[in-house]
């Protein structure tokens, strides 16, 4: 499928996207885009469809040749103290702040938001696998993020957040089990399926 331009009419249209949701330890990490038009790329689509390879391409590519770009992290302690839904929005208008310039327009990947500054916007499922700036921002803030868990993999390799990058893969689960939780685990999440019965 060709990814979209732009949803709105409006010449600075931002594109903004999550990545980390899931996981059971790390930041919740967003990303916004406003891309210059016209904007062509064969390759861009939703960070999940694309290789690490590819994504490792784009993010430079993205970077210099976008009009402005912002990547936010939302930490351990903030998910816990407001859940992750609201974590994931306080992201994307964290990384929207840091847009040089500001949008007119806001396309938002998924389903919920708030309003951000009275900018107009519009939620968009599966949005980063539709239109061009919110792939763009999906690839921003996986590569980000990865490499957010990538770094802290080095004081916990037991966890092997280098490959898992802290979602709930059995591996993960396993060393969760047999060493306990971090400080970079989310307390507010089921972190092991028998977590109900046992004091964590």
């Amino acid at each position: 499928m060709v990814l979209k331009f732009q949803y709105s009419t409006f010449k600075l249209e931002c594109g903004t996207d999550e990545a980390g949701r899931g996981c059971l330890a790390g930041p919740v990490t967003a990303a916004a885009v406003i891309l210059p038009t016209p904007f062509n790329n064969n390759v861009l689509n939703d960070s999940k469809q694309l290789s690490e390879k590819n994504r490792a391409l784009l993010k430079p590519l993205i970077e210099t040749q976008s009009i402005s770009f912002g990547v936010q992290h939302v930490f351990e302690s903030t998910i816990d103290e407001i859940n992750i839904l609201n974590a994931s929005i306080l992201a994307m208008h964290g990384s929207i702040a840091q847009l040089k310039k500001t949008p007119e327009f806001i396309i938002v990947d998924g389903n919920k938001f708030k309003p951000y500054k009275k900018i107009p916007f519009e939620t968009i499922i599966k949005g980063d696998s539709k239109y061009l700036s919110i792939a763009a921002a999906s690839v921003l803030a996986k590569t980000y993020r990865d490499a957010y868990m990538e770094k802290i993999h080095e004081e916990f390799p037991m966890y092997n957040w280098k490959q898992n990058k802290g979602y709930p893969t059995k591996e993960h689960r396993a060393a969760i089990r047999e060493f306990g939780i971090t400080k970079y685990h989310r307390k507010s999440f089921r972190l092991l399926p028998e977590q109900y019965n046992l004091d964590l």
